[in-house]
């Protein structure tokens, strides 16, 4: 009867052992056989100069440069190349940089194609073989020949690419006709292909006015019949035509990405084409490295002192943790830069954050002896975290998944990274954390040791908070005020000294130097910010070429910085002076604000399901209230809000919605259980019963984010300084903001009430905690 007990446990162990060990060995083969795409970043890559020229319809200005500039991002985005870098230099000139681009000629190609779609009837055929002469507008009435070279005489156009909604590449599997573009218009367009194709349809099969000619860049790529089926005046409905020819793959997802991202306002050319070095220096990379290697063995340690040898299987974990998202990283083809390792930071602490909810979950079902044994305290931690593991993981995986969808550029990057971390951490945390842990739990030798599991004792601090039970939310509206007086402090910055916002926002200035002698990139950075010039852009740039980027450069700074360059590499010529636009432009800036929105009212929205609207709107304040204080100490301090600064923002929203979360889960668990007694009460409990796990896991985050503020170059040293000052804020609040917060929006004549969620809410301790009349309340397991 024993054997037949322990069955179902060793086989449910031994599929999970096997599904570890598969995810694992998957993730190595990738990560040996596949690199990853390193960002502009760390790496460098390929610079392409392209020019806007003047039309006879449309003039080359400041304003049609920088609308050319979001349609190449479209452009860019939809070739795969992630986190490339457009910016506007002087009126005329777009400066391209592609990280590890391997063919650069093709995205030349690309780039330099002005896209210009247009769908003309047909007059009929023409004897006239000049078809060179281009009009000024390429909606005119024009001779172009066919596919077949025959001259055809075209209308002008009453369809443009202005029309067009979308267009896919898509290949008929059922009639291998192969591939062809599908093109979905607008509503204005489908009226206006209609009326195309209701008067082409009046002529007889086979004459040439039955055609209808589609146009791009002034050459003919379709010329169809109206089938014989579509009658005269009545045209086709639906909106929806096929682009049909000897196109092979490659070629139809190249015309469908033309078309659908539109025509540039002006032709470009392309002017230059050259490689350029990494904005990070080697050194700082090398210091970042060993920064990072540093604070993650001290975050190791500290789990290991604490939680022992489960700690030590943690860390095994958490080292599976890092090879599955490398792996995910280079099998999606994903380019890995600095935003994208903050994403990283915060599922790493994620990870961190899942297994200290189970270990400290285990000690509470061990200490109270609702669990004999270290192996059944350990199933019943992962039962009872289970619940505030998945939404916290959900919330982020939620707004992640947003980003990458409304956002471009490095918020969209974030994104990315931080959706492969989160589902790698839970991976590592639900998986192979658990076969690891229930393994060794499982052994004799640890059966007879219980306390060198680590959960066979509360830990200091729930100890002191057993023996003391203060009653925190006995006055929340004083800790209400006290948030309000800290925002009003620290956000008060903003108004009196504003934000400094960096070159990727406001633009700046550009200058190439060749020197006489080649100039390290990295003694380069050092004697600029020796100069005065802490936060220039260096690079290298084709063969012995230097570029400088700096904000707010004067003629008198361009000076020193000349100067400075030329005492490094003796002689040094300037070949190019210009003032550049911001790389973070106004579009790029809006779809990140739209996306953030977005992700905001989704979070809210599922906590508002999964919890209680009153919950949910405590939580979403608690995150405004850590986002103005993070700005606004970044404004008394002088620090620049650039894209450091927005990837450690986001990051901080991770943090701040993950305690509140986790808080949360544990106070719906006690409402379940006791609907009668107050709000004050049930969220004091759950506070004190959440406070080990949070003290642990900002305890292992602050570790590795002070080796980066100490050891990494100074980029790194404000990013890690933002992510300690959220860490810090963000700890506070889910307790100080969000707890009171909800406290004080719950009526008080209503009776508690709960939506249990699905699944349970598994185990809880039975801590014995002092309540607001001072007597000791009993929490007992369900």
């Amino acid at each position: 009867m024993k054997r037949h007990n322990r069955s179902p446990r060793t086989r449910s162990l031994r599929i999970r052992a096997l599904l570890a060990l598969a995810v694992i060995a998957g993730s190595l083969a990738i990560a040996l056989t596949v690199p990853v795409r390193l960002g502009l970043d760390l790496r460098g890559g390929s610079q392409i100069v392209l020019a806007t020229r003047s039309t006879p319809a449309a003039e080359a200005s400041r304003e049609a440069t920088d609308r050319t500039v979001e349609v190449l991002r479209g452009r860019i985005d939809a070739l795969g190349v992630a986190e490339p870098t457009l910016v506007r230099s002087g009126d005329h000139r777009i400066l391209v940089e592609l990280p590890g681009v391997q063919d650069p000629k093709k995205a030349t190609d690309v780039l330099g194609r002005t896209a210009q779609l247009t769908v003309h009837e047909v007059l009929g055929q023409t004897e006239d073989t000049d078809t060179t002469a281009t009009p000024a507008d390429p909606a005119d009435a024009r001779v172009l020949p066919d596919e077949a070279g025959q001259p055809l005489r075209l209308k002008a156009a009453e369809l443009t690419g202005q029309d067009v909604k979308s267009a896919d590449a898509r290949i008929d599997q059922q009639t291998g006709a192969g591939w062809h573009v599908t093109i979905d218009f607008t509503e204005t367009g489908r009226d206006r292909w209609a009326g195309i194709t209701a008067d082409a349809a009046c002529h007889p099969a086979g004459d040439p006015q039955r055609r209808v000619a589609i146009v791009l860049d002034g050459k003919i790529i379709s010329s169809p019949q109206v089938a014989s089926a579509v009658t005269c005046g009545a045209g086709i409905a639906g909106g929806t035509t096929q682009i049909t020819g000897s196109f092979d793959a490659a070629e139809a997802r190249e015309l469908a990405l033309l078309v659908s991202g539109g025509a540039l306002p002006v032709p470009v050319e392309v002017i230059e084409q050259r490689t350029i070095g990494a904005t990070l220096g080697d050194a700082a990379v090398t210091a970042a490295a060993w920064a990072a290697v540093i604070g993650t063995s001290l975050t190791a340690l500290f789990v290991i002192a604490v939680y022992r040898l489960m700690g030590l299987l943690a860390t095994l974990a958490l080292t599976c943790y890092g090879l599955i998202s490398y792996a995910a990283l280079a099998a999606l083809g994903a380019t890995l830069t600095l935003p994208g390792l903050a994403g990283f930071v915060l599922a790493i602490g994620m990870a961190v954050d899942a297994n200290i909810l189970v270990f400290e979950r285990a000690r509470e079902e061990h200490a109270h002896r609702n669990r004999p044994s270290t192996r059944s305290a350990l199933a019943a931690g992962f039962r009872g975290a289970l619940s505030a593991i998945a939404d916290s993981n959900i919330t982020t995986l939620i707004a992640a998944g947003l980003l990458f969808a409304f956002a471009s550029g490095p918020v969209r990057g974030f994104g990315v990274t931080l959706g492969i971390g989160v589902l790698a951490s839970m991976v590592s945390a639900l998986l192979i954390s658990r076969v690891l842990a229930e393994y060794a739990a499982s052994r004799a030798a640890v059966h007879r040791r219980p306390h060198i599991t680590g959960i066979a004792h509360t830990g200091w601090v729930r100890d002191r908070l057993l023996r003391r039970g203060p009653h925190l939310m006995r006055h929340p509206r004083c800790w209400l005020a006290a948030s309000a007086a800290l925002l009003v402090v620290t956000a008060s910055g903003i108004l009196v000294r504003g934000l400094d916002f960096g070159i990727e926002f406001t633009g700046g200035r550009l200058v190439e130097y060749t020197t006489s002698a080649p100039v390290d990139p990295d003694r380069a950075r050092a004697a600029l910010a020796d100069a005065g010039f802490p936060r220039a852009l260096v690079q290298s740039s084709g063969d012995g070429g230097l570029t400088v980027r700096a904000e707010d450069l004067t003629d008198a700074g361009a000076t020193a910085v000349t100067d400075t360059i030329a005492g490094l590499g003796g002689d040094a010529e300037k070949v190019r002076d210009e003032l550049i636009g911001p790389t973070l432009g106004e579009e790029l800036r809006r779809n990140a604000l739209i996306a953030l929105s977005l992700a905001l009212g989704a979070q809210l929205a599922y906590l508002a399901v999964r919890f209680r609207w009153r919950f949910a709107a405590a939580a979403v304040g608690a995150l405004a209230h850590d986002v103005l204080i993070l700005a606004g100490v970044f404004a008394w301090l002088g620090k620049p809000i650039d894209g450091i600064f927005l990837a450690a923002l986001l990051t901080v929203i991770g943090y701040s919605v993950n305690d509140s979360v986790v808080l949360f889960d544990r106070v719906r668990e006690l409402l379940a259980r006791d609907r009668t007694a107050p709000l004050a009460r049930l969220t004091n409990r759950a506070i004190l019963q959440t406070l080990p796990r949070t003290v642990n896991t900002g305890t292992g985050a602050a570790l590795i984010l002070t080796a980066l503020a100490v050891l990494a170059d100074d980029a790194l040293t404000d990013f890690a300084l933002a992510l300690l000052i959220g860490l810090a804020v963000g700890t506070y609040s889910s307790v100080f903001t969000a707890a009171p917060l909800a406290v004080e929006l719950h009526p008080r004549t209503l009776t508690n009430r709960v939506r249990r969620p699905r699944g349970g809410y598994g185990s809880s301790s039975n801590g014995r905690l002092v309540g607001e009349d001072g007597h000791h309340d009993d929490v007992k397991s369900t």
